[in-house]
């Protein structure tokens, strides 16, 4: 028998929760026998008549809070509601004043005991009241931040770009490492969130795989790597582009997620870091044994599809940006009309429309990349 998930969703009153929730329990779970543990202090919860007739029960608990002193309430609770409901999640929405990492050590604390698994984290942040809040609320709100680890930024569709890059680099001060969402929700699947918030997957190693998987065989020199390139890209590395990158098949989610060392933005670019990507053959001249370096941004702005094509291109047909080997990315039209996916080889450009994703980003491998003029042409 499978373990009962656990998903926490805390953020301050009035961040949007229950708006995330409704979306989760509407769009993703409606399936699942689930049950929703509010423990609200002060504030409205989610509507019963909502919940009732989506079959959720609502499980409140005692007075206080389970994320401060009631541990051992909160234990008995969950086991009360294991036995009773036996559901296959439960969702707890902890008061906007409580402290996610309490929150977190509770649910720690009775997985061995009650079968439970620690699903998700996740804080929901008002783009335009992170800097006011932590002036504020400092160590409430830091931890709501600090221990999550994907961040739904609310209320994007209200602020413009320079005011969500101010909130990401608040929140990457304190969370280096948290998925962040800053595309709006109402853009997004269900699906798609619950899959970002479940098992997020660093795009870097996604594509450092992809690299070692392609080279590391070393059957072949790189002369003869775009014959393999032709014969393969169309077809294995094709194949999985389309499996993994491409929106229409599956909302990019199965196995393509993004997490927490993510291609992050200017906040934490991995710059000089260099990834242990191996290269078995002999590409452009260099040792077997090269050292790839990556470089990624994560909330960028939209782009056209004109200047998308033309830096790619430069980046696949030239080493202006240096000797890039692979280049993947998700971008907004500047239409916002459409979503772009992309993804590059030496000598191949392909470029596709999909769903939204959580955000803009692209990340880059290769040898001496050139980073200024790569953020340069991406955050134009």
């Amino acid at each position: 028998m499978s373990k009962t998930k656990v998903d926490m969703i805390s953020g301050f009153l009035g961040a949007g929760k229950t708006t995330l929730i409704q979306k989760l329990l509407k769009e993703a779970v409606a399936g699942e026998q689930v049950v929703l543990i509010e423990n609200e202090f002060g504030e409205i919860g989610i509507d019963g008549g909502f919940l009732k007739d989506a079959g959720i029960e609502i499980r409140e608990m005692n007075s206080g809070c389970i994320c401060c002193s009631l541990v051992g309430d909160f234990s008995a609770s969950l086991r009360e509601i294991l036995s009773r409901y036996e559901p296959d999640r439960i969702i707890i929405e902890p008061s906007g004043v409580g402290k996610l990492s309490d929150v977190m050590r509770a649910v720690a604390g009775v997985e061995e005991e009650l079968g439970v698994l620690s699903n998700s984290a996740v804080t929901v942040a008002d783009v335009k009241k992170c800097k006011m809040y932590l002036k504020n609320f400092g160590e409430f709100y830091r931890n709501q931040i600090q221990f999550a680890t994907t961040i739904v930024l609310s209320r994007t569709d209200v602020a413009d770009q320079k005011q969500i890059e101010e909130a990401v680099a608040l929140i990457r001060e304190i969370n280096p490492t948290a998925a962040v969402i800053t595309t709006p929700i109402s853009e997004l699947s269900g699906q798609r969130l619950l899959e970002i918030l479940e098992k997020p997957v660093d795009l870097k190693t996604e594509l450092l795989q992809e690299v070692e998987e392609h080279h590391h065989d070393g059957e072949h020199s790189h002369g003869e790597e775009h014959h393999h390139h032709e014969e393969h890209s169309h077809g294995e590395e094709h194949h999985h582009h389309e499996e993994h990158s491409h929106g229409e098949e599956h909302h990019h989610g199965e196995g393509h997620h993004h997490d927490q060392d993510h291609c992050h933005g200017e906040e934490h670019h991995h710059h000089g870091e260099h990834c242990h990507a191996h290269c078995h053959h002999d590409h452009h001249g260099h040792d077997a044994d090269e050292v790839f370096e990556s470089w990624g941004m994560e909330q960028l702005p939209p782009i056209t599809e004109e200047h998308l094509r033309a830096v790619l291109s430069r980046m696949s047909e030239t080493e202006e940006f240096g000797t890039v080997i692979r280049c993947k990315g998700m971008l907004q039209s500047k239409d916002q009309k459409e979503w772009f996916y992309f993804d590059l080889v030496p000598g191949e450009v392909d470029v596709r429309f999909g769903a939204p994703d959580y955000t803009g980003k692209v990340c880059v491998i290769g040898v001496d990349l050139k980073e200024a003029m790569l953020e340069k042409e991406f955050k134009a």
